[in-house]
This record gives structure tokens, C-alpha cells and sequence, in this order.
């Protein structure tokens, strides 16, 4: 299992969470069946809402089962607002590999480099925040 108990989520994973069958959709459960507390920037609702009909077409879920899967996530998933890690975004710039994805590494810094879960490589290219892979989760969990 993880050392800590705290797990940054991307927006990737929980894009696949609306899918059934999907691996992550089963780790999720299971890091949080496991009491790992899964924390994500409170910008990926509105982000995962804006997709809606790329994840509907993705998952094949009926609107029904998205808003359901939606109000699931927020439910399990702690959402971080921007003002929370902020004053660290400048510093995330300096280890994201794209400016979008700097709030996940400001969350992280916010929360004492927590790890975060995300299988983009681009991700790893830096060494001061534990990036896992959905694979490593596996093999952890």
C-alpha cells in the first residue's frame, strides 16, 4: 500500500471513472475502500462537466448514470479550491510539464508533496513530487 494515505487525482483518471469497466474506476474504489483519501483541485468538476459528451460517448452511459457518477465523485473524492493552493502555482509552473496541469503540483505542494495519480508521463520528468502511474497503483494496492 502507499505510504501516505493521500492521493492527488488528474482529471485523466476521473475522465475514465465514468467507465464501468474501467481499471481505474476499480482502483479508485479500492484505494478508497482502503481509506486512501483521493483529493483532486475543485476545478475538475466543472472540467468534467464541460466533457460530458466526450465521456458519455467514451463510457456509453446514459446522462442519468453521468450525473449520478458525478455526484458519486464529489462525494468521494476531496475537492481543493484554488485560493487553498495558490500561493504555491508559481512553483508548480517551474514542475508541470504544461501550465493546465500546474494546479495538480501546487494542490501537491500545498499538501506536503503529496503523490499524485496521473499516467502522463510528461509528469515524471521532474523529481520533487512521487508521480504514480495507474500500473503502480496496481502493483501497490
Amino acid at each position: 500500500m502507499l505510504l501516505q494515505n493521500e492521493l492527488i487525482v488528474d482529471a485523466s483518471i476521473l475522465f475514465s471513472f465514468f467507465k464501468k469497466d474501467s481499471i481505474r474506476r476499480q482502483l479508485t474504489k479500492d484505494l478508497l475502500n482502503k481509506n486512501c483519501k483521493l483529493i483532486s483541485p475543485y476545478f475538475i468538476l466543472e472540467e468534467l462537466r464541460s466533457e460530458k459528451d466526450k465521456i458519455l460517448k467514451f463510457s456509453k452511459v446514459s446522462i442519468g448514470e453521468f450525473e449520478f457518477t458525478l455526484s458519486t465523485l464529489k462525494d468521494e473524492i476531496e475537492l481543493i479550491l484554488k485560493e487553498e493552493y495558490q500561493e504555491f502555482l508559481t512553483e508548480a509552473k517551474k514542475l508541470s510539464p504544461h501550465d493546465k496541469d500546474a494546479p495538480y503540483f501546487a494542490l501537491s505542494l500545498s499538501l506536503n508533496n503529496c503523490p499524485i495519480w496521473s499516467d502522463e508521463k510528461a509528469f515524471k520528468e521532474q523529481s520533487k513530487i512521487k508521480i504514480f502511474s495507474t500500473k503502480e497503483l496496481l502493483e501497490k494496492v
